[in-house]
C-alpha cells in the first residue's frame, strides 16, 4: 500500500471514490476542486489536508483533514477516512488514519470532529474504537416533487403585507449586483448564527460570502429572498443544482431575521422555491436538518419531506474553555 498526498489531477479519481462511498451526496471534480480551493484561499487560512491511498497503483481510498472555517478554532479539525467498498477489511481505513492523527498530534489539535450514518455500523464503531462519542445526528429529508400539490397550500404562501418574494437574480436586476448580494448577505448573516452547530459560528464577511456565487452548484433564481419596500432582505430559502442529476435540487439555508419571525415567512420562501424546482423539471428535493432544529424539521414534514438514514456527528476532546 502507498499512501500519498494529493494533487488536482487527482480530483476525478478522489470524487469517484467519495461517490462510491457515500451516494447520498454526490460530487463531481469540478466541485471538489472548488471547494478545496476555497478552503484554501479562506482568509482564516484554515489547514487542508488530503491523501490518497493506492494498492498496486489504483486508488482505493482517501483521507481528508481540514479546519472548519464555518465554526473556525485552531484547535478544532474535521476528519474523514473513506475506503471503497471491496477494499475494506484490509487495513485501508486504519492506515489512512494513522496518517491523519500523526498529523493532528504535530499540529496540536485539542478537538477532532467526524461522522458516519446511522446505517454504516462499521463506520460508527471505527469511529467509537478511537475515542469519539455522538454530539448531533443530521437527517437527510427527502421530498417528492411530482407528488407535492402547491394548491393546498395557497394560503400559506403568501407572504405579510409589505414584503414581497423575489430571487436573487431579480434583486440584482432591481438594486444592482453589490447592492443585491449585500442585502443578501446580511440577512444570511444574522439568520445562520441561529442555526444548530456543535461549535460556535464564526463570522462570515462578506468578501467571503460573495464568492459563493462562484460556486458550479449556484442557482440565482434558486435563492428566493422576502424583501420590504425599502429592499430590505429580512428571510431567505436556498436551493442549489446536484452535481450529477439534473432532476434533484439540493437546499441550503431557510431562515429568517430574529424581528420578522412567527410570521411564516420561512414557509411562505420554501413554497415559492418548490414553486421554482417545479417550473424546471425538478423532481426530488433534499435537505439536511439537525434532529435539534425541531420547528425546521416540522415544517418540513409538513410540506411532505420524509426523513433519511440520519448522520452521526462525533467529537474527541473539545476546545471549550480553551
Amino acid at each position: 500500500m502507498n499512501i500519498r498526498e494529493t494533487t488536482d489531477a487527482d480530483l476525478p479519481v478522489l470524487a469517484g471514490i467519495m461517490n462510491a462511498v457515500n451516494p447520498r451526496h454526490p460530487v463531481t471534480a469540478e466541485l471538489l476542486g472548488h471547494e478545496l480551493r476555497s478552503l484554501r484561499e479562506h482568509p482564516l487560512n484554515p489547514y487542508v489536508g488530503v491523501w490518497l491511498a493506492e494498492e498496486g497503483g489504483r486508488a482505493v481510498g482517501t483521507g481528508f483533514l481540514m479546519q472548519p472555517p464555518g465554526m473556525f478554532h485552531p484547535g478544532r479539525y474535521w476528519a474523514e477516512v473513506m475506503v471503497l467498498p471491496e477494499a475494506t477489511g484490509r487495513g485501508v481505513g486504519r492506515a489512512l488514519a494513522d496518517i491523519l492523527e500523526n498529523c493532528l498530534a504535530g499540529r496540536g489539535a485539542r478537538e477532532v470532529q467526524a461522522g458516519a450514518y446511522e446505517d454504516e455500523p462499521r463506520g460508527l464503531a471505527f469511529l467509537t474504537r478511537r475515542g469519539f462519542t455522538e454530539t448531533m445526528r443530521y437527517f437527510d429529508n427527502v421530498l417528492d416533487l411530482t407528488a407535492f400539490d402547491p394548491a393546498a397550500w395557497v394560503q400559506e404562501a403568501r407572504l405579510p403585507e409589505g414584503l414581497r418574494a423575489v430571487s436573487l437574480a431579480g434583486l440584482i436586476a432591481e438594486q444592482g449586483e453589490d447592492a443585491a448580494w449585500r442585502a443578501y448577505h446580511s440577512a444570511f448573516a444574522e439568520a445562520r448564527e441561529d442555526v444548530p452547530r456543535t461549535g460556535a459560528a464564526t463570522p462570515l464577511s462578506f468578501e467571503t460570502f460573495r464568492e459563493r456565487g462562484a460556486g458550479p452548484t449556484f442557482l440565482p433564481w434558486g435563492v428566493l429572498l422576502a424583501v420590504t419596500d425599502a429592499g430590505e432582505v429580512v428571510a431567505l430559502s436556498e436551493m442549489y443544482a446536484d452535481p450529477t442529476d439534473a432532476t434533484r435540487i439540493n437546499t441550503g439555508l431557510t431562515g429568517t431575521r430574529r424581528a420578522w419571525r412567527r410570521q411564516g415567512l420561512g414557509l411562505a420562501l420554501k413554497l415559492a422555491a418548490l414553486g421554482q424546482a417545479r417550473e424546471r423539471g425538478i423532481r426530488t428535493v433534499w435537505t439536511n436538518n439537525a434532529t435539534t432544529n425541531l420547528p425546521m424539521l416540522a415544517l418540513n414534514e409538513r410540506l411532505g419531506f420524509r426523513p433519511r438514514p440520519a448522520f452521526i456527528e462525533m467529537r474527541r476532546g473539545s476546545v471549550e474553555g480553551v
